[in-house]
C-alpha cells in the first residue's frame, strides 16, 4: 500500500480566507466563553484558528461518510472508516479579526500499519497557515483510516489510564448532540459519525455519536490555558480511543517540570486515557 500512494506524498492544496467576526463570534459562543465586545483587529486566542479554512468541496464531491471524496487531495486509501488520530501544532504569531489568511497544505506521511482491529493507514497532513505578518501557525494532522468493524472487535485500541491521583487539575463534561452540532457546525465538518446516529451505529459500529476529535483537542487547550493563564506555544497530541455523547469525560491536567509545560488529557467513561496532549506556553 506505501508504494502504490508513494506519489501522493509532497502533493499541495492552497486555500484563502479571512479571519472572520462571526466565526469568532460562534466559536466564543460554542466554548461558553463569556461574551465581550469582539472587534476587527483584536487578536484571536491561539487554537482559535481551527475555525479557519472550512472545506469548500461541492455536495456532489461528498463520499458516503460525508467527508470530500477520497483521491481529490487526500490519497485514495481503500479503508472506509476515518478518524482524527492526532495534532502536532506550532504557534509562531498572533491571528487578528479580520485578517486575510493563507494556507498551504501538503501530504507529508502515508503509513500503512496492522492494528488489534484490522488494517489502518495513517496519513498526515502538514499545514502551515501566514498571515499579514507572515507564518502564524504550523501543524501536521494525522487522520486514520480504518477497515469496516467486524463483529465482537474492539472499535478502538483501549490505552491505558495513567496513574490515579496525578492530575492536579480535573474538569467533568458530558458532550451532548447540539455541542458536536454546533462544532460541526462552525467548522463546516460533514463527517457523519458526529451527526447521524443511525449510520454511525449501522455502519461504522460505533454505539454512538462519536465526539469530535479537533473538538476533544482544543478543549484540552482551553482547559489548559485558562488553568495557567498562558498562550500556548506548541501542541502534541494523541487522539487513542472514541469518545461519545452524552457519556461522561474527565478532562485533566498537571503542570510540567519546567513552568512552560504541561500536560492535560482526557479519560472516558469508564477511565480508559482517550486523549493526551503535551503542551508548551510562550516565556512569561
Amino acid at each position: 500500500m506505501a508504494d502504490t500512494f508513494q506519489e501522493w506524498i509532497g502533493r499541495q492544496q492552497q486555500a484563502s480566507d479571512e479571519v472572520s467576526l462571526a466565526a469568532i463570534k460562534r466559536l466564543a459562543a460554542l466554548l461558553d466563553v463569556p461574551p465581550r465586545p469582539y472587534r476587527r483587529g483584536d487578536p484571536i486566542p491561539k487554537g482559535w484558528y481551527v475555525v479557519l479554512f472550512t472545506p469548500e468541496e461541492r455536495q456532489s464531491l461528498l463520499g458516503p461518510d460525508g467527508h470530500p471524496d477520497k483521491g481529490q487531495f487526500m490519497p485514495p486509501v481503500a479503508l472506509p472508516r476515518r478518524m482524527f488520530a492526532g495534532r502536532r501544532a506550532w504557534f509562531h504569531d498572533v491571528l487578528r479579526i479580520g485578517d486575510d489568511v493563507n494556507r498551504l497544505s501538503c501530504i507529508a506521511r502515508i503509513e500503512p500499519k496492522q492494528g488489534r482491529s484490522g488494517k489502518m493507514c495513517f496519513v498526515t497532513v502538514r499545514h502551515e497557515i501566514s498571515g499579514p505578518r507572515g507564518l502564524a501557525v504550523a501543524e501536521e494532522h494525522d487522520i486514520v483510516y480504518r477497515e469496516e468493524p467486524k463483529p465482537g472487535a474492539p472499535k478502538m485500541a483501549t490505552a491505558p489510564a495513567p496513574a490515579a491521583g496525578s492530575a492536579e487539575w480535573t474538569h467533568s463534561i458530558v458532550p451532548d448532540s447540539v455541542l458536536l452540532f454546533r462544532y460541526s457546525a462552525v467548522t463546516f465538518n460533514s463527517h457523519r459519525i458526529h451527526y447521524d446516529a443511525d449510520y454511525v451505529r449501522d455502519k461504522e459500529g460505533y454505539p454512538d455519536l462519536v465526539v469530535n476529535g479537533g473538538l476533544m483537542t482544543l478543549l484540552l487547550w482551553e482547559f489548559a490555558t485558562s488553568k495557567t493563564a498562558r498562550e500556548l506555544k506548541s501542541s502534541s497530541s494523541r487522539n487513542l480511543k472514541a469518545l461519545f455523547v452524552n457519556r461522561p469525560i474527565t478532562v485533566c491536567g498537571q503542570p510540567g517540570a519546567s513552568e512552560n509545560k504541561a500536560r492535560v488529557w482526557a479519560l472516558d467513561a469508564g477511565g480508559d486515557l482517550a486523549i493526551e496532549a503535551e503542551l508548551e506556553f510562550e516565556p512569561r
